[in-house]
């Protein structure tokens, strides 16, 4: 899908707000109400708005201890990479976990509670998926940049 200079803007205004209303996103934009309405249910139907979410803010929550877990595993069989990714995927740890390239073969963005929390999850889940060969840890000291918004 081609989007042209109101799609982007109205995908930032989005990304910054989801829960504007359609009214307040046709003031910003100098559309109709029925014409940001229509917009915005093309993108849906085309996939480029994916869903829609609340940002959780993890001070309030109790979960600000950030990780993030490199994974090498024992073998690249299909077998072995399919199964592993079930198993990280069902952990309620894991933000992000993504497929690399290099000395890794994964890295997973963790969160949890504290050191403890992060101890227990790699001895009593992580750890415990078949097939991985060796992992390698490292904890956030300070969130510089944090940003889910998508520039095009």
């Amino acid at each position: 899908m081609q989007l042209d200079t109101t799609d982007k803007d109205l995908l930032k205004l989005l990304q910054q707000d989801c829960k504007r209303t359609t009214k307040a996103l046709s003031n910003e934009l100098g559309l109709s109400v029925t014409a940001v309405y229509e917009r915005i249910k093309k993108l849906e139907k085309h996939k480029v708005i994916d869903h829609y979410v609340a940002l959780v803010n993890k001070e309030a929550i109790d979960r600000n201890f950030i990780a993030f877990c490199h994974v090498k595993l024992v073998q690249h069989s299909q077998d072995y990479v399919m199964k592993f990714e079930r198993e990280v995927a069902r952990l309620e740890e894991v933000l992000e976990c993504y497929h690399m390239s290099g000395d890794y073969d994964y890295i997973l963005k963790v969160l949890v509670r504290d050191m403890k929390e992060f101890r227990e999850f790699m001895v009593a889940k992580l750890t415990k998926i078949d097939h991985i060969g060796s992992t390698h840890s490292m904890f956030v000291i300070n969130e510089v940049k944090y940003t889910t918004l998508l520039n095009f």
